[in-house]
């Protein structure tokens, strides 16, 4: 029952995070927000809600191990898994985009993080830090595009993730209505259901909490940017599918774990920082030369990073 709630809660939650995306996507066009300012904040933060709110309700039921493996399990399976699996299936342009900047943000965030880590626990003053970075990072990123001569291409860029991200411009306002209210209902009634029930799990299996947030609740949390970056990747907008997967991973570790220490201590295993940790770094680092070489992540590359995640897993539920 506990594996059957666990999923019902998982699917509440993914529901209610595409609802809620739908509806502020909607409303901020609607309002004459450009599409590309919508996709760097509007997408970039609604995608994360479901980690948002999973790492906020462990934090507050006193299982924090579950928020800090939902966190960094989801950027390695970011990684591995969402580019692997696409890249497997139709092979991802890569060699013709150019993320350096958000790359080299990504990888900024990620030791900064990597430092507060080490500082465990992280608290609510690490969490002010963490989100200094990310809104300033985010800022920067609005500012550098509206000012960039490229600013057309930009717009069109945000208006390819914003249809990717299921852009409906016939929506009434009824329905966007209905879109909102669903994802903030639903949202925290699937995080309530699946950290209880993956907590429940943890204790019949004789595993750590950790242990599941890393594994089930990271690739259950996962499954938006795998079902945009499939998407994108038979569109042949590799662009949308590597943005993605960096502007999620950045969230992840500055904007997610920023907030929810505000809701209480979290404590960092020595397991996560002796093993863990260093695989997301070292995920984060394989994407090296697909930014700066201008490899394309093709079908051999896929298998490869999808064969690095099983492995992964293995070794953690081991």
């Amino acid at each position: 029952m506990d594996i059957a709630y666990a999923i019902l809660g998982l699917t509440i939650l993914l529901l209610s995070g595409d609802m809620l995306v739908r509806g502020a996507v909607n409303v901020s066009l609607r309002l004459g927000v450009p599409a590309l300012i919508v996709s760097l904040t509007i997408v970039a933060v609604g995608t994360s809600a479901p980690e948002l709110l999973i790492s906020v309700n462990a934090v507050v039921d006193k299982v924090p191990g579950i928020a800090i493996g939902n966190v960094i399990g989801s950027n390695t399976a970011n990684i591995l898994l969402v580019l692997g699996v696409p890249a497997l299936l139709a092979g991802l342009g890569t060699g013709a985009c150019d993320t350096r900047q958000s790359y080299l943000q990504m990888m900024v965030g990620t030791a900064v993080f990597v430092a507060v880590a080490y500082l465990t626990p992280i608290t609510w003053i690490h969490g002010v830090i963490l989100l200094g970075f990310y809104i300033g990072f985010m800022a920067y990123a609005i500012n550098d595009a509206r000012k960039d001569r490229r600013y057309a291409l930009d717009a069109a860029a945000g208006e390819d993730i914003l249809e990717v991200e299921g852009l409906d411009p016939g929506a009434s306002w009824w329905k966007i209505a209905m879109y909102l209210a669903l994802g903030i209902v639903g949202l925290p009634l699937g995080a309530d259901i699946l950290v209880e029930s993956a907590t429940s799990i943890a204790r019949q299996y004789h595993v750590s909490e950790t242990v599941i947030g890393l594994t089930l609740v990271a690739v259950g949390t996962s499954l938006p940017e795998l079902a945009t970056t499939v998407s994108a990747a038979y569109r042949r907008q590799a662009d949308v599918a590597l943005g993605n997967v960096l502007g999620s991973n950045m969230a992840n570790l500055l904007g997610i774990i920023g907030i929810s220490s505000f809701f209480g201590h979290i404590p960092v295993s020595g397991e996560i920082l002796a093993f863990d940790l260093w695989v997301m770094v070292a995920s984060s680092v394989l994407l090296i030369p697909f930014v700066f070489m201008r490899i394309n992540i093709n079908r051999l590359w896929g298998l490869g990073f999808t064969v690095l995640y099983v492995a992964y897993v293995v070794r953690v539920l081991m």
